[in-house]
């Protein structure tokens, strides 16, 4: 009995020290952060002066370049795992990337806003069946924009757009989609741009001439960026070609594109990409992708 007591007493002086303890060092960083408070309050107005500068040199023309991308890879693999049938053994590897950049002159008489996009991807599947497997491509896109625009006033322009469209690991320029044309540029404010073009040409480039029928039509593009929050950046772009020629299928085309970057230090993060695209010279249904992985913003 007397051993049970000597125990439940040192047990007793343990919570008790440690209870000390964990209120002195509780105290100690309440004192750490009421001696750092106002120095803290200082380092926020300081920040807050830089942002309003950057603002103003941001606001005087001259070339303006950015560039991001995104890496992603996923492992899979299986051994005798009854439920996926015909994979039960097998391994699975996928690797997607997209890099996107820009380089913008903005000028107070004119603009010549230029970007381009590029996103691949890689599908290896190999089971005990097969004694090789290849890496296949599952994501395939390039995409050029190059628009010059003369200021009618502060927000509207006189513009001309180039846009060009691909593939480049498998099938280049077969189909290919250049654009080309002229109308006006509406920009109610320094990070997002509306274009209508209703004078437009839709070149396509491919063997299956039956299939895809170049056309004159109307052009617009929509493309907006901001940082959501603190450390958080999205950029959506809506592009649409409209045909002025009837046929069967139909000759518009649209594609809607979607970037997030989640900064988590010094450019280095999560980023996610994620398109919609409509064409029935392609295919007759809504078509999809996305890439989710590692970023960097240069």
């Amino acid at each position: 009995m007397k051993n049970v007591f000597t125990l439940l007493f040192f047990m007793m002086t343990f919570f008790v020290m440690n209870a000390q303890s964990l209120v002195e060092l509780k105290k100690m960083k309440s004192d750490i952060e009421t001696k750092v408070a106002p120095i803290q309050t200082q380092v926020d107005g300081y920040k807050a002066e830089i942002d309003a500068i950057n603002g103003k040199i941001a606001a005087f023309p001259g070339w303006y370049k950015g560039a991001f991308g995104t890496l992603g890879a996923n492992f899979s693999g299986r051994n005798q795992w009854f439920s996926a049938g015909d994979l039960k053994d097998s391994r699975a590897t996928t690797i997607l990337g997209s890099f996107n950049a820009f380089a913008n002159n903005i000028e107070t008489k004119y603009f010549w806003r230029n970007s381009g996009s590029l996103n691949l991807g890689w599908q290896k599947l190999k089971t005990n069946k097969e004694s090789t497997a290849k890496f296949e491509p599952v994501a395939d896109i390039l995409n050029i924009t190059s628009l010059f625009g003369y200021n009618l006033t502060s927000k509207l322009a006189a513009s001309a757009l180039g846009e060009y469209r691909t593939s480049v690991i498998r099938n280049f320029n077969d189909p290919g989609y250049l654009d080309l044309g002229v109308g006006l540029t509406y920009t109610p404010m320094k990070n997002m741009i509306i274009v209508f073009h209703p004078l437009n040409y839709n070149f396509i480039f491919s063997k299956d001439d039956s299939k895809f029928t170049p056309s004159l039509g109307c052009k617009i593009v929509g493309d907006y960026r901001t940082e959501i929050v603190k450390g958080i950046n999205w950029r959506t772009n809506l592009t649409g070609f409209f045909s002025y020629k009837n046929s069967d299928p139909s000759l518009h085309n649209g594609t809607w594109t979607n970037w997030f970057g989640f900064n988590l230090y010094k450019g280095i993060g999560v980023g996610a990409e994620f398109g919609l695209r409509f064409s029935e010279q392609e295919i007759n249904e809504l078509q999809n992708y996305y890439t989710v992985g590692l970023s960097y913003k240069l």
